[in-house]
């Protein structure tokens, strides 16, 4: 459905360094609709080809939400267009191939997990059904310790989360957990969420965003093929048989270690063994000065 917005006033963006900060904004009622979505796919695909961007926080633009749910006009109709089309069998016309239905909203969320960067998102407020299903398809969650709750109450609608909330929060927290909270349709609380793994962090309401931005700046010095790299290992090959995993990640691994940057670090790294006589890892505060700058 049309939304009050026009898709170039839903996403406003800033640059810190390494990081792109998004300020995502779903109308009055912060919701996830079609427009969100497609500016949301427009802005991954250039943040994951973009050489300088490693890390992205998004970050609301309603005073009190992060994002509240899905746009439930946008998911009622598109339910009654495919019913319709159901219902015409054979003579019902080709779909519209810009629709933006289930198929492409999980698209866009499975390429946040293969993009070459990592996805913050700071919970400064709610976030429920889609609006939480976009939270557990970025990397990390720092939340605010009181007025936000995360979770999953498409139950009480008598539908379910299709926007990948059984299977993401499912590999977060435990299928039983999971399962249980989502029957039920109330969310958690910080402190739940926290001690379940469902978030990363849980600090004050005015330090969510500086908290993702340290959190951003850190994994911004890591190498950004590298971090797509590890993404996709991790995202993918977990769910898959262990056999099928590894070969996986040797594929990744394979095409990281044949670059010219991993070959120049390596060679770099195996230059200043000679130099120092041990490993530069174990020489002195080596490895607490990798951390800090991604780079031995």
């Amino acid at each position: 459905m049309a939304e009050p917005l026009s898709p170039s006033d839903v996403l406003k963006t800033t640059r810190d360094g390494a990081t792109l900060v998004v300020e995502i904004n779903g109308g009055p009622r912060q919701e996830f609709g079609e427009t969100v979505a497609r500016a949301m796919e427009t802005l991954v695909a250039e943040v994951d080809q973009d050489p300088d961007i490693r890390a992205v926080v998004f970050t609301s633009a309603h005073p009190a939400r992060f994002i509240s749910h899905a746009d439930v006009q946008w998911l009622q109709e598109g339910g009654v267009r495919f019913k319709e089309r159901l219902a015409a069998g054979a003579s019902a016309p080709p779909p519209d191939p810009d629709a933006f239905g289930l198929d492409r909203l999980h698209g866009l969320f499975l390429k946040m997990n293969s993009a070459n960067a990592v996805f913050i998102a700071a919970l400064q407020g709610p976030a429920l059904g889609l609006g939480a299903e976009f939270s557990w398809a970025c990397d990390l969650r720092v939340m605010a310790d009181a007025d936000a709750f995360i979770g999953q109450p498409e139950v009480l609608l008598a539908i379910m989360p299709g926007g990948g909330g059984t299977q993401r929060l499912t590999r977060l927290i435990g299928p039983h957990r999971s399962l249980m909270a989502i029957l039920d349709g109330k969310p958690f609380t910080p402190q739940q969420a926290l001690e379940l793994g469902a978030v990363d962090a849980v600090t004050p309401r005015d330090q969510v965003i500086g908290k993702a931005l340290n959190l951003a700046a850190r994994f911004a010095t890591r190498h950004k093929a590298s971090i797509g790299a590890i993404k996709r290992s991790v995202y993918f090959g977990g769910s898959l048989p262990l056999q099928e995993a590894v070969q996986l990640e040797a594929r990744e691994f394979l095409g990281l270690d044949m670059s010219p940057e991993g070959q120049k670090r390596m060679l770099a790294y195996l230059a200043d063994t000679s130099t120092h006589g041990d490993l530069p890892l174990y020489v002195g505060d080596g490895y607490q000065q990798a951390l800090e700058t991604g780079s031995t």
